[in-house]
């Protein structure tokens, strides 16, 4: 289209724009003048009015077939296109960081990990890639590496902090009950060193070095505060200082610890007594005196009953006004019968007897062998040499099918205590996504700082993960984290660019049924915020 100067026989001139795709066509008339002055003026009102107007007013007019409009009009979006970008899901994600307070902590390359980490784990060079690729964000190498180190140094602290204070903010303002559990971590390198070793591994990784991490839930799952131990460590000896450190540094009171029965050292809980700790801690009831046991074995096989057995001890409590002093620890010792359980005990003995006896029968069981869970319990050693199966201890072990034990110091009723308990599981399913979902390992740094900011990132963005999954159970979404953010990932957002007013137009696509069904995911910070 241009601005065309027409001259009548009259003597006075018309000014018209003329489209000649389609042949001479006139469009649109801006006057009739007498003057050159006064068709300047026409002629640059047209030409305002070609560039405002981008050629749409083809439409307007009809002067063009219908068809051909379209394709024109089609035609002029596809080629003003700027950038397609797959980066719904951290359309998603970010309200989320920033309604923890992750926010708070400036650098963007922080998100950036957290965000990627949970849409697309994978190592720290193929995150560059992803980052540049999915989200147009131009993030190098150097500069994770550089902020790693950085969060090893600093921003640790900073990030537990946050992620107790909304933790406090969604329950109401009070923590109450803390769950710990330990897990290991493996890498694929056998380099040691003082935080990277060999030890027992929860993968089955046995041989590869390893580091073992400590972590503290809320109700509810939400994460609050962990540790990183040498891999070697033995993970009864890491729940104390976890604990101590969490309470003193967020100053909590009334807090509940619960902890599995591996944990249960004699030490752990003398400590937990001494702490004046709350607990509820699963029981080793074969372990207990004589007459508990007794006891425990006297009671009816019931469902849903919770009998107790109270017990007092005596212990060294020393303070600042009595060096010598001791306190009375009352404890109570809660047990329950299950069907279910009984059935799994039964089933779980038997197989292993099986395969005891196929090894005893083959001669094949080895010193290294008998040390292993599942066989010492039932084998004997005579002469140090003979080996032989002791069935009296199979039908000992038969009378405790089905039994299970709590131990607490709280006043809290034993129906809650073993529920309390029971929710122990939030732990284990942090554990199994971090490992899983955001693939927390194998470890590929070897650098204890870079380690350290590895878990770190980890941990925040199963923070994140939490925080979406509660927010789409408050508003009864119907499906899945994994899938909402799998569905997401197949949404585009696409930038035109507008010629005439110099402008850009955003836009993320929600082209099918699916990926509208979780639009409402994109509007978080407006619902939640």
């Amino acid at each position: 289209m241009f601005v065309r100067k027409k001259k009548n026989r009259s003597g006075t001139i018309s000014v018209v724009v003329v489209d000649k795709r389609h042949g001479f066509k006139e469009v649109k008339n801006f006057g009739v003048v007498t003057t050159d002055e006064e068709a300047e003026v026409l002629c640059m009102r047209a030409s305002e009015w070609i560039r405002s107007y981008g050629g749409q007013q083809l439409i307007d007019f009809g002067h063009c077939p219908a068809q051909d409009r379209e394709l024109e009009e089609t035609e002029r979006a596809f080629a003003n296109i700027d950038s397609v970008f797959m980066n719904a899901p951290q359309l998603i994600l970010n309200p989320i960081y920033d309604s923890i307070g992750f926010n708070r902590i400036p650098d963007s390359v922080l998100r950036h990990l957290v965000i990627a980490r949970i849409c697309q784990p994978m190592s720290k060079l193929a995150t560059v890639d992803y980052l540049r690729s999915h989200f147009n964000e131009d993030t190098s190498l150097d500069q994770i590496y550089y902020y790693m180190d950085k969060l090893y140094n600093i921003q640790q602290e900073t990030v537990q902090q946050i992620s107790v204070e909304h933790t406090r903010r969604i329950l109401g303002g009070c923590i109450g009950i803390v769950f710990y559990d330990c897990t290991t971590l493996y890498f694929e390198s056998f380099i040691r060193d003082k935080l990277c070793e060999p030890g027992f591994s929860k993968d089955g990784k046995s041989k590869e070095n390893q580091i073992v991490i400590g972590l503290l839930v809320s109700a509810g799952g939400y994460p609050l505060a962990y540790s990183v131990f040498c891999g070697s460590q033995y993970e009864g000896f890491t729940m104390i200082p976890v604990v101590d450190d969490f309470v003193k540094r967020f100053q909590l009171e009334d807090v509940v610890v619960v902890a599995d029965s591996g944990l249960m050292t004699k030490k752990n809980v003398l400590l937990l007594q001494t702490g004046k700790y709350k607990y509820i801690l699963g029981a080793r009831i074969r372990n207990e005196a004589k007459e508990i046991r007794e006891w425990v074995l006297s009671q009816k096989k019931v469902e849903n009953t919770y009998p107790e057995y109270e017990k007092t001890h005596t212990i060294a409590a020393p303070t600042s006004e009595d060096p010598k002093g001791t306190d009375k620890i009352r404890e109570r010792l809660i047990i329950t019968y299950s069907k279910d359980r009984a059935r799994n005990d039964a089933e779980n003995r038997k197989r292993g007897i099986e395969r005891l006896r196929r090894a005893f029968g083959s001669g094949t069981i080895k010193k290294e062998s008998i040390n292993r869970r599942g066989y010492n319990k039932f084998l004997e050693i005579t002469n140090d040499v003979d080996i032989t199966i002791n069935e009296e201890k199979i039908l000992e072990d038969e009378k405790w099918d089905g039994w299970k034990g709590y131990i607490t110091n709280t006043d809290i009723a034993a129906r809650e205590v073993v529920s309390q308990y029971h929710e122990l599981w939030v732990v284990e399913r942090a554990f199994r996504v971090t490992k899983g979902n955001l693939e927390a390992r194998p470890v590929f740094h070897f650098t204890p700082r870079r380690i350290e900011a590895h878990i770190c990132i980890c941990f925040i963005a199963y923070k994140v993960y939490k925080e979406l999954e509660r927010i789409m159970k408050l508003m009864k979404f119907p499906m899945s984290v994994d899938k909402a953010l799998e569905i997401a990932k197949t949404i585009p957002t696409v930038t035109m660019r507008l010629p005439f007013n110099q402008q850009k137009q955003t836009r993320t696509l929600f082209l099918t049924d699916e990926q509208r069904a979780i639009k409402p995911l994109f509007d978080l910070k407006k619902n939640f915020g």
